[in-house]
Order: structure tokens, then sequence, then C-alpha cells
């Protein structure tokens, strides 16, 4: 016959609620589960305070009971590496949220106790009072099950972050079940308690916590990332050019790591003259702030275009809403504007120290347009002009509009960057092989790439208008 194991406690427990922390003394003989038996330590001889073992997270248990001096005997229990698991107790959940500390592993709630209702703060006693009003049996217990439950649920709401085990009898294993499916890791029979079993539900159930919160935190993660994706993807512009015979092309890649939208905005829109307008440009700098400020000037340039605002006047306003909308007085933003006359054969170029575009026409090399009498960016001057200039197009044409991320990407391991000179040769080379439009944009931003041996680290926003002469 086994020979229980006297215990003694390290620290005494002298009111309701006291951290315990159980030690073995060894037996006579034979081995078994030992009951916890308080004993006061000697005056003169203090216990020694208990520390982690070196590269080891010592666990802590909550223990939740109805009467911790008798009511519910724990074994010894050890974690993996054979150290002694630390307990508290607790009587109520008053007393267990004191308790409560972050130092706390896992919770062991009994549900077995009587007079759980009323025991447990918080607990709404709504099932009890049906049942006694019922009065029967049947009700009765129904009650308390309820509420033994309904402790759980407190546990639960208080302890969000901690892992839970319930112990009950083997006569309650529907309600043990039931427990799990309410949030609790693992239930445990009272009749078979030992310390092994319990000191391998402890770490069971504390890493299956982890492994929910993780789940969690991943899942919320992908479900905020997808929200942010259609947030952006609904900030991204909509060409406006019904009626218009100009065919529309647009490549964006922000230079931020998984995001949608960086420093570099453009819009395309036609007004009911039959005038087509067109406009690229680029924050300084492509973090969120910036992407925030670039949407904004997008927006305000469409509006202000519809409006029938045009060349100096619109990017003087522009400015003006930069001044106001900016974080600080440092940033500043580059501006590119072109508005193609109704019969698509001239158009009139704005330029706020942004690079001139490029024009192909059939037969004929691309080449930069000429625009030598450029305004300064956004945000610099108080008070500055930009001029308009006119320039012919043709017939039929190609109008590409692009930010500076596709010209300043290295050629190589050097510092020579790509340059508006190394572009316009890129662009030839595939005219030359027959691309144009979407093709035209996905092979330039994807060479820009492979000769920067890479990701390009600037945005990236190129726009192309085309029109064939029929």
């Amino acid at each position: 016959m086994p020979v229980p194991v006297p215990r003694q406690r390290d620290t005494p427990a002298t009111e309701s609620g006291q951290a315990v922390l159980y030690t073995a003394a060894p037996a006579a003989t034979g081995t078994g589960v030992a009951q916890a038996t308080p004993q006061p330590p000697h005056p003169t001889q203090p216990p020694a305070p208990q520390s982690p073992a070196p590269h080891t997270s010592q666990l802590t248990l909550l223990v939740i009971e109805d009467d911790p001096a008798g009511g519910l005997t724990v074994p010894e229990i050890l974690d993996a590496d054979g150290h002694r698991i630390r307990l508290r107790t607790a009587r109520n959940l008053t007393e267990a949220e004191r308790l409560l500390t972050p130092d706390v592993h896992c919770i062991l709630l009994d549900l077995s106790l009587p007079d759980t209702s009323a025991r447990m703060p918080g607990v709404t006693a709504t099932a009890t009072a049906t049942a006694t009003a019922s009065g029967t049996a049947t009700g009765t217990a129904t009650a308390t099950a309820v509420d033994q439950l309904l402790a759980l649920r407190q546990v639960l709401r208080l302890a969000p972050h901690h892992a839970v085990l319930v112990l009950t009898g083997e006569d309650d294993a529907e309600r043990a079940a039931e427990a799990v499916r309410v949030g609790a890791q693992d239930f445990l029979f009272r009749d078979e308690l030992d310390g092994r079993l319990l000191s391998r539900a402890i770490r069971y159930a504390v890493e299956r916590k982890r492994a929910d919160i993780a789940q969690y935190k991943l899942a919320e993660s992908k479900l905020r990332a997808q929200e942010n994706a259609r947030l952006e993807r609904g900030l991204l512009p909509t060409p406006l050019l019904e009626g218009s015979d100009l065919r529309f092309a647009a490549r964006y890649r922000p230079g931020r790591s998984r995001a949608l939208l960086g420093g570099d905005f453009y819009d395309t829109v036609r007004t009911p003259d039959g005038t087509v307008h067109a406009m690229i440009g680029d924050v300084c700098g492509h973090g969120p702030d910036e992407a925030a400020l670039g949407v904004e000037l997008r927006i305000a340039w469409r509006a202000l275009t519809l409006a029938g605002l045009c060349g100096d006047d619109l990017l003087a306003t522009l400015q003006e809403v930069l001044e106001v909308e900016r974080p600080c007085e440092e940033i500043f933003a580059t501006l590119c504007t072109v508005d193609i006359a109704p019969d698509g054969r001239r158009a009139g170029l704005c330029l706020a120290g942004h690079p001139a575009p490029l024009i192909s026409r059939p037969g004929r090399r691309a080449r930069l347009l000429p625009y030598e009498n450029s305004g300064p960016a956004l945000g610099l001057l108080p008070r500055a002009r930009w001029p308009r200039r006119q320039v012919e197009l043709g017939g039929s044409w190609s109008l590409m509009l692009y930010t500076d991320g596709l010209i300043e990407g290295r050629i190589g391991e050097g510092k020579e960057r790509l340059g508006q000179d190394g572009m316009v040769d890129m662009i030839n080379r595939h005219l030359d092989r027959g691309l144009s439009g979407e093709g035209l944009l996905e092979a330039s931003v994807t060479e820009a790439r492979r000769l920067n041996g890479g990701e390009l680290t600037d945005d990236v926003a190129v726009v192309l208008l085309s029109r064939a002469e029929g």
C-alpha cells in the first residue's frame, strides 16, 4: 500500500489567497500522492528564496479551489527538466485576480466544488434561481452545471492569455468536454490526478495556449493585411477616359516591402471639352505618411482639374494643399502635368522639379520632350511659378510619364545609375522588339530591376498614353 509523502510549505499560508510553494520531504518507504500539509518554517532559518534553474523558465500554476487547506490535494509537480512547478492557491476569483501576476503560466479550476456560484464573484445566479423556482432535482443539477461553466467563462475573461485546465469527477465527463469547447485547454479527472499527469497536462496546456495565441495573431495579421490591401487598391486611381481615343497603360511598384502604395502617384481624366489631362508625381520618401500625402495630392489634382484649373493656377493651388497637409516643412513633391488637346495633336506641359516625359513616334527614335524652363518642386519656394509649354505631338504617338524611381536604379555593382539617357536607350530597344502598351512598361520595369541587381529601393510609377491616327 502506498505511503503518503509528507510535505511542508516553504512559505506559510497565514491568510487566504497567499502564494504557496510545496516541497517534498523524504519518505520512509513506498511512494504515493502526498497531501499538502502546512508547516511553519524555523524562525531562525528562513526558507531560501526560490529561483528558476539556469536556462529554465520555471512554470507557475494558479489553483482556484474552494478550500486550499483540505478541499483539493495537489501532488508534487515537476516540469520537463525535473524542477518543481510553483503553486498558488485562491478560494475565489477575487483572490485569483490578485494572484494572477505575469509569471503565472497556467490556471487549474476545480469544477467539482460546492456553492460555486456563491463563491465566484461576477458569476450570475440566474440559472440557480430558475432551478429553485422549478423545485426539481433535475433543475437544481442543471443550474449547478451551468454555474460552474459560467465560473469557467469568468476565468477565461479574467485571464484571456493564460492556459486553463479544469478538474472534475469521472461522472462529469460531458461537462468536462463542454468546458474544453468553452475555451479550456484540457480537462483532468479528480480521481486520476497524479504528479506526472498534471505536469504533462500543464506543459501541454501552456504550449497549446501559446500556439492558439500565435495562430490568432497570424490570422489577425492576415486579415489586417487583406484589409490594408483592399484599402490601398481603392486608393489607386481609375482613369476617366470615356469618349477619348487615347489608350492608357500604367505600372506601379512601391518601394516599401509588402505595400501596395508608395509616395508616387498618378492620374488621368478627360474634361467635358474633350481635353485629356494626365499627371504623375512623387512625394519625397516612400513611407506610409508619404503615401497618404500622395493620395491627397492626386485627389486634389483631379478635383481641381475637373473644376477647370490648369497649368500654373493648378500647381499653385496644389502647393497650398501640400503645405497644409505635409507632416513637416521638409516634405516636397515633384510633379509633371500634361493636357492633351481634343484633337490629340498637341499638348501643354508643366514640370515642377520632375523629369521630362518621353515621346515615341512611328519610324522615329524615342526621345525626351525638350523642356528647359521648368519650375521648382512643390513645397520648396513660396509664390513659385510654373510656366506651361506647348508641344507638338503629331498624328500617332506614345507619351510616357515616369517617376525617378525608374531611372535612379544602379547598373550592375558599380555606382553608375541608369539615368534618363539609359532609360531612353532601354525604351528604344524594347520598341525595336515591337513592344507597346502594357508589355512595354512591364519589360522596362523588369529590366530596370535586373540592371539594379534586385528590387528597386524607390517607388516606381510609369504611365503610357498612346494615340494611333486612323
